[in-house]
């Protein structure tokens, strides 16, 4: 399918209930983020996304976008590719841990199924190259028949993207060292090219032999003397980048959050697709009338006027991890959920926060009881949690993938995804609240009106728990995964994340406005009653 929209392939319209308007604030993403890139025979961009499982190629012209492994096809969680001589994509897969082959005719075989945090890989003269992205990661040859694979190097501190350079060394980045080493094909000891970077996580070489390295801390796009170490600013972005790749001797750089950008002459850059959201996942209202939109590896503030702030990532000093869900706590400061199964405090003006609870499998909701306690939802063991002061008590087990969660008059309620039912738990026991629905997610509360995200059902559900009054406010919403696609479960990512599952949030700003996270096609959503007393 060719598109120069891209991503999210469901035409249909979004339909909101008589008193109710909609707004999209941010423009749908075109991609879901961009990590590794390779440009093709066919002098076509081909993109890696790990949070969408999909691999695409771009027309570096006219930036028309063709989808080559869709979500939930055999690729999962794709992070680097290359290609062969024969046209073969060999594409590695973070998540699970393997090296994967993709046929021009479509058909796909694991070809290394045990490379823990498989991310470089690299071709050369009829020989494959890849590594392990983690605190002792590996750099191997691997067997293009599917033999046993030859350990290069051992104990490398987070390698990503490598190349291999005309003196016939294979150099790659190390992020973990800040540093860009080189090895012999047939192993030995490593050499230092290059340190006290920005943390390079990708290295590729120019047509006149010099290497070509973003930096994915600093945003910066460097080009280095393999010789002397000497290097140049070629352009500045912004924090987040991921990788690159030449068409001719033009330069193309990939960021995790989804842009992709030429780098031209003077360090000037052209927009090949625009930067945009990789889900997004949970939202919260700040008195400043501002709104928190979390996206996994990146945070941003919403502005009124549309405009998206980042206000940390990955990379950036003080970040809590990958967040998931969110509850503004004060002017400035957050309470969020993280996918490494933390709680945290974040204060991102002083790039600090605080860890409140640790050791959790999957959490998804949060909100603040009366009194401060924080509730969370825990997915992974069935369980909603409350933390005060250090100490965490267990509301509700043996529930069935508990996800939103809200703080009312009426107790603390649950959505219970696997269900498809809205819980209360505050008794000790848990009490349907509202039954039928297919994958609720995103849960709030406005006096006596329960509102709920229905991923399954793409909808917006209001409920009126006092007249037991059920409304569909708006239907046919790009939450969840597109209709007919059933996503393949994201695993951890080494050091950097645990499971990805994808959260659609909501939240209220003080006018009544309701704001919804489209995490399939990477928008959010503005849906304002024309009437506040609804």
């Amino acid at each position: 399918m060719t598109s120069l929209r891209g991503r999210y392939a469901y035409s249909g319209d979004i339909s909101v209930a008589e008193g109710w308007s909609l707004e999209r604030l941010t423009p749908p993403s075109r991609l879901f983020g961009a990590n590794g890139i390779r440009a093709g025979s066919d002098g076509r961009i081909y993109v890696a996304q790990v949070s969408g499982s999909q691999i695409s190629a771009i027309d570096v012209d006219r930036g028309a976008i063709v989808t080559v492994s869709p979500k939930g096809g055999d690729i999962v969680a794709p992070d680097d590719l290359v290609f062969d001589d024969k046209g073969n994509i060999f594409v590695t897969e973070i998540t699970e841990g393997r090296v994967s082959v993709l046929a021009p005719n479509g058909s796909t075989r694991v070809l290394c199924g045990d490379l823990p945090c498989a991310n470089p890989i690299t071709f050369h003269q009829g020989r494959l190259f890849a590594g392990e992205c983690r605190p002792d990661g590996r750099i191997l040859e691997l067997d293009i028949n599917g033999g046993s694979p030859r350990v290069i190097l051992n104990n490398v501190p987070l390698p990503n993207a490598m190349e291999v350079g005309p003196d016939g060394m294979l150099y790659f980045p190390v992020m973990g060292a800040n540093e860009i080493w080189r090895v012999s094909l047939d192993g030995g000891a490593p050499e230092v090219v290059a340190r006290d970077l920005g943390v390079p996580d990708a290295v590729k070489f120019d047509s006149s032999g010099f290497i070509v390295s973003t930096q994915v801390a600093s945003g910066q796009v460097l080009r280095i003397n393999p010789r002397t170490g000497e290097r140049t600013v070629l352009a500045t972005i912004a924090p987040g980048l991921d990788n690159l790749t030449f068409v001719g001797d033009r330069l193309f750089v990939s960021s995790i959050s989804g842009q992709i950008n030429e780098i031209m002459a003077h360090g000037k850059v052209r927009s090949l697709v625009p930067d945009g959201l990789n889900w997004p996942l949970g939202l919260a209202m700040g008195d400043d009338g501002a709104l928190f939109v979390a996206d996994g590896g990146f945070t941003y503030l919403l502005r009124a006027q549309g405009e998206l702030q980042p206000i940390g990532m990955l990379f950036t000093p003080g970040f809590p991890g990958y967040t998931r869900d969110v509850v503004a706590v004060a002017p400035g400061e957050y309470v969020v959920t993280t996918a490494n199964g933390q709680v945290s405090r974040w204060v991102p003006a002083r790039q600090t926060h605080q860890v409140l609870a640790d050791g959790f499998d999957q959490l998804y909701g949060v909100a603040i009881a009366p009194g401060g306690a924080v509730v969370f939802a825990e997915k992974g063991r069935g369980r909603v949690l409350a933390v005060k002061s250090g100490y965490v008590d267990t509301l509700a087990q043996n529930l069935n993938q508990p996800s939103g969660v809200a703080i009312c008059d009426q107790g603390c309620l649950v959505a219970e995804e696997g269900a498809g039912r809205v819980v209360n738990v505050s008794s000790g026991d848990v009490v349907t609240v509202l039954d039928g629905l297919q994958k609720p997610q995103g849960i709030l509360v406005h006096k006596d009106l329960l509102y709920v995200v229905d991923a399954g059902a793409k909808e917006l559900v209001q409920y009126n728990m006092l007249s037991g009054v059920r409304k569909v406010v708006a239907s046919g919403l790009p939450v969840g995964a597109p209709p007919g696609v059933t996503p393949k479960f994201l695993g951890a990512i080494g050091v950097l994340s645990g499971p990805m599952g994808p959260f659609a949030g909501i939240a209220q700003g003080a006018d009544g406005a309701l704001y919804v996270s489209a995490d399939a096609e990477g928008s959010v959503l503005k849906l304002h009653p024309d009437l506040l007393t609804q």
